[in-house]
C-alpha cells in the first residue's frame, strides 16, 4: 500500500510533516473506500482515525535520546504529529517527532543505530550501497531498501524494519549541536499473507 503513495520517494528528512499527514490521509482514505471487508485481527477490526498534533518517542517505537528538547522553528507547525486511519481490513499509523540536542550529530547517530537494532538490521542510507543480488528473493517485497530516501547535505539517515512497519531517523548538524526526527509508520491490509 504505501508503495503506491511512495513516501520513500520524498525523502522523508526533506518533507514537511503537515504536507505528509495530509497526503498520506487522502490517500488512503481512497484505499480504505474501495476495499472489501475481510475478517482482521482484533486490533485492527473496526473504523478508526487519530489525528494529532502531539506524538511521543514511544509512539514512534523509538527512545528520545537523552538530554533532547522539542524543536522549535520560527513557523507555528507542529514538530511532532501522530496520525492514523483504518478500516475494511487496512490501515495505518505514523508518528514523526523532531527535537534538538547539544550533542553531535555522530553522537546521536550511534544511539539511534543501537536503538534501531532491534528492529532488525539497520540500513543507512546516508551512503547507501546498492542491493545485494541476493536480496531479491521470495521475501523481497517485504525487505526495507533506502529506495531514494537521502538526508538532507550534511546530514544522516537510518532505517530498520520492514515495508509493513518502519522506524527511520534523519539527523541534522546545527549551530547548537543536532536537530533529529524520528518516525515509525506502520501499515498493514487484510491482503496481507502475515
Amino acid at each position: 500500500m504505501w508503495n503506491d503513495i511512495s513516501i520513500e520517494s520524498r525523502g522523508v528528512a526533506r518533507i514537511s510533516v503537515v504536507c505528509a499527514l495530509l497526503s498520506a490521509l487522502a490517500l488512503v482514505m481512497v484505499h480504505l473506500i474501495s476495499q472489501p471487508c475481510h475478517a482482521q485481527e482484533p486490533e485492527k477490526e473496526g473504523l478508526g482515525i487519530i489525528v494529532s498534533d502531539k506524538a511521543r518517542g514511544q509512539d514512534v517505537g523509538l527512545p528520545l535520546y537523552p538530554g533532547s528538547k522539542p524543536h522549535k522553528d520560527e513557523s507555528n507547525d507542529s514538530q511532532a504529529a501522530r496520525l492514523g486511519l483504518w478500516g475494511g481490513g487496512s490501515g495505518f499509523k505514523l508518528a514523526v517527532v523532531k527535537m534538538d540536542t547539544s550533542d553531535s550529530p555522530e553522537e546521536v547517530a550511534a544511539f539511534y543505530r543501537k536503538a534501531l537494532s532491534k528492529y532488525g538490521n539497520v540500513l543507512d542510507c546516508s551512503h547507501p550501497s546498492p542491493a545485494p543480488a541476493d536480496a531479491e528473493g521470495k521475501d523481497s517485497s517485504k525487505n526495507l531498501t533506502c529506495g531514494d530516501d537521502k538526508p538532507e547535505k550534511g546530514g544522516m539517515l537510518f532505517k530498520s524494519g520492514t515495508k509493513e512497519k518502519q522506524h527511520i531517523v534523519a539527523i541534522q548538524p546545527s549551530d547548537r549541536g543536532s536537530v533529529y526526527q524520528l518516525l515509525g509508520l506502520s501499515n498493514w491490509s487484510s491482503d496481507d499473507k502475515n
